[in-house]
């Protein structure tokens, strides 16, 4: 496990995805702290379409072959320097659910408001659809929170949680109502306190109790 800097207070952070190193020189793990900053800087001041390989080469001062030697396109490097919580960022579970929950969806939340997210989120989802492609593995881990929400639901109480449920509908839900605050947020006029889709999650997990109609 390595530590990583900038993370969300109250978050321990946890690289869950290190590729296995071959042996010889160790990695300078510097070139990739310049790199994903620059990929960053970029972001907000040039946009999305203005962050190619030879941009964030020339500003991190990192050669344009270092940075292919670890993301293999542009697109792969921007969702690590984007979304560099989602991997690394786990809330360890407590066991109570609505704590587990509101922390988790607070820094769900938090890494899709940052700048470079907000500046880098719709070129990514339109790349997405365009090319149908599914991520490998080993990058898959390092941007998604899935496992972590899955992590706190299996630590829930038993019986808190209904056992027809599908967690990754509920993610998925989650997902949109994360997206509609922060990506999707110039398009909607809705504003609503987070602690309301914290709300929302929790009903969608609770145990339903059958009622029978009277005749």
């Amino acid at each position: 496990m390595v530590a990583r800097p900038g993370a969300t207070p109250g978050l321990t952070i946890v690289n869950m995805a290190e590729p296995a190193r071959r042996p010889g020189r160790p990695r300078d793990t510097s070139i990739d702290d310049r790199a994903l900053a620059a990929t960053r800087e970029l972001l907000v001041e040039r946009g999305f379409e203005a962050t190619t390989i030879q941009a964030v080469a020339a500003r991190s001062g990192v050669h344009a072959s270092a940075i292919y030697r670890r993301w293999s396109s542009r697109i792969e490097l921007i969702e690590e320097a984007t979304f560099p919580g989602f991997s690394p960022l786990a809330v360890q579970p407590t066991g109570d659910l609505r704590r587990d929950l509101r922390r988790f969806v607070r820094a769900y939340a938090a890494a899709f408001d940052a700048p470079a997210a907000r500046a880098a989120g719709a070129g990514l989802i339109a790349h997405h659809q365009a090319t149908n492609q599914r991520n490998p593995p080993e990058l898959y881990l390092r941007v998604s929170t899935r496992p972590q929400f899955q992590d706190i639901l299996r630590a829930a109480p038993p019986g808190s949680i209904d056992p027809d449920i599908d967690p990754d509908d509920v993610f998925d839900m989650l997902l949109g109502a994360i997206l509609a605050r922060t990506v999707l947020s110039t398009v909607t006029t809705r504003s609503r306190p987070l602690e309301r889709t914290v709300e929302m999650i929790l009903r969608l997990l609770q145990p339903q109790t059958s009622t029978c109609a009277s005749a």
